[in-house]
């Protein structure tokens, strides 16, 4: 690498900040495209893709070659604990670790203390994440107090800033609450997110019920506590048109709903973590508290069903659930710790490593499933390489492996720490300006 942020020039007064990225190889996921070629970004903006020379008008050059210069990540689906929670994280610590992953865009869920429903938390996670070197962007509460009951003021919301709804974390029960719910984000054309976990099937969340369970003695979740919902709530999207993202699907059942619910051209999107396609219940026997989480790790006929609906575009999103926990909540008895690991460090490179590496996916299209997708579904103008697009970028080494330690995050509730991973982030250019490089 030619430069590090300390040895960037300022720019000649009254002149926007120039940078060339050269010789990197340039990956759009939008034209599934990928070609070697320079990079020319100035106020912000993508400028030129092509070949140019470093004539001394730049303020910084970076070189790229060996690297993928691609869209910076777009996670529409992290826990940054704020306001409330902040002993686990907070906005900026969460937003240093989404940099450090090559993420530019993160959308927060609503499950703080107090919840994001209501106008002066909402503006909170707004002010705090212009703070960041990254954009964050909140999504609401469906429902008051995440209680199921009684909608919020969905329309307020947005007006003043929410990106999309979801009660993350906590299932919406109330069929007919959730209709209407789904009629207003179709009037407003907002996604609205939903956590797929039926509770009257459920006697010990986070663990699978199957083989492993039945070896620790615990009931767990069965994957159909997952499936019956999104039977249920795909239905409900033919019929309102809303734009619904099922969160993290975990089960080879909950694959197929989405499926059939696309044929039947519903606006339906799903999402799925880097440790539902990377890892199986067995991880629970090795990793204990590190390994439980909500939708469950499952069998392995589940994960190689998820590997298959990312390859088939059934599954278009990749997002991390990024769930930070303070070592002592983990270190709790299996069935007392919370639910949730760390993602956002390892979600790329996870990615490179169990997807690209093994020919499930290309690169241009793992960046569909972690930028250009993530994007459209909360309608923005990132995840494309072309000459006017925002200078949201990700640099990274394919081929290099490191050692997953040393989180950005608060936490580091993560069965891959000591895991050697594929996919070294380099550089996160966001708005132009490098958020991170290493």
């Amino acid at each position: 690498m030619a430069q590090t942020e300390q040895e960037v020039r300022e720019p000649a007064s009254g002149r926007a900040h120039k940078m060339l990225i050269q010789g990197g190889r340039v990956v759009d996921p939008e034209n599934k495209s990928e070609q070697f070629a320079d990079m020319v970004i100035e106020d912000g903006k993508i400028r030129g893709i092509g070949i140019f020379d470093d004539d001394g008008s730049f303020d910084q050059v970076i070189d790229a070659s060996g690297c993928v210069v691609a869209p910076g990540l777009v996670d529409v689906h992290v826990h940054f604990r704020d306001p409330g929670l902040t002993y686990k994280e907070d906005i900026h610590t969460g937003a240093a670790a989404a940099a450090a992953g090559g993420f530019t865009t993160v959308v927060c869920m609503a499950n703080t203390k107090p919840p994001v429903d209501n106008l002066e938390t909402l503006n909170h996670v707004i002010e705090e994440g212009k703070k960041t070197g990254i954009h964050v962007l909140a999504a609401c509460a469906v429902t008051v107090g995440m209680k199921g009951r009684e909608l919020v003021d969905m329309r307020a919301l947005k007006a003043a800033g929410a990106a999309g709804f979801t009660d993350d974390g906590i299932p919406l029960m109330d069929e007919a609450l959730l209709e209407r719910a789904m009629d207003e984000a179709a009037i407003m054309n907002v996604p609205i997110s939903l956590h797929e976990e039926d509770p009257s099937y459920i006697k010990n969340n986070g663990i699978n019920h199957g083989a492993v369970s039945e070896k620790l003695g615990i009931y767990g979740s069965p994957a159909r506590a997952e499936e019956t919902l999104i039977l249920r709530d795909v239905n409900i999207a033919l019929r309102t048109g809303a734009k619904v993202n099922i969160q993290h699907i975990s089960s080879a059942g909950g694959v197929k709903a989405v499926r059939l619910a696309k044929r039947m051209g519903g606006a339906m999107r799903a999402e799925v973590t880097p440790h539902h396609f990377t890892l199986t219940e067995e991880a629970v026997l090795k990793y204990g508290t590190l390994a439980k989480m909500n939708p469950p790790l499952r069998t392995e006929e589940d994960r190689q069903a998820l590997i298959e609906g990312l390859k088939d575009g059934t599954i278009d999103i990749i997002a991390t659930d990024h769930a930070p926990h303070s070592r002592e909540e983990k270190e709790r008895p299996l069935t007392e710790a919370p639910s949730g690991i760390t993602g956002l460090e390892t979600s790329l490179a996870l990615g490179i490593t169990e997807l690209v590496d093994k020919g499930y996916l290309t690169i241009p299209e793992l960046m569909a499933k972690m930028s250009l997708n993530p994007a459209r579904l909360y309608g923005l103008d990132c995840g494309r390489m072309k000459a006017g697009a925002p200078a949201d970028l990700v640099i990274f080494d394919p081929e290099e492996e490191f050692t997953v330690e040393n989180f950005h995050s608060k936490a580091d509730n993560s069965p891959f720490k000591g895991w050697k991973l594929k996919g070294k982030v380099r550089y996160t250019i966001c708005g132009g300006k490098v958020a991170y490089c290493c």
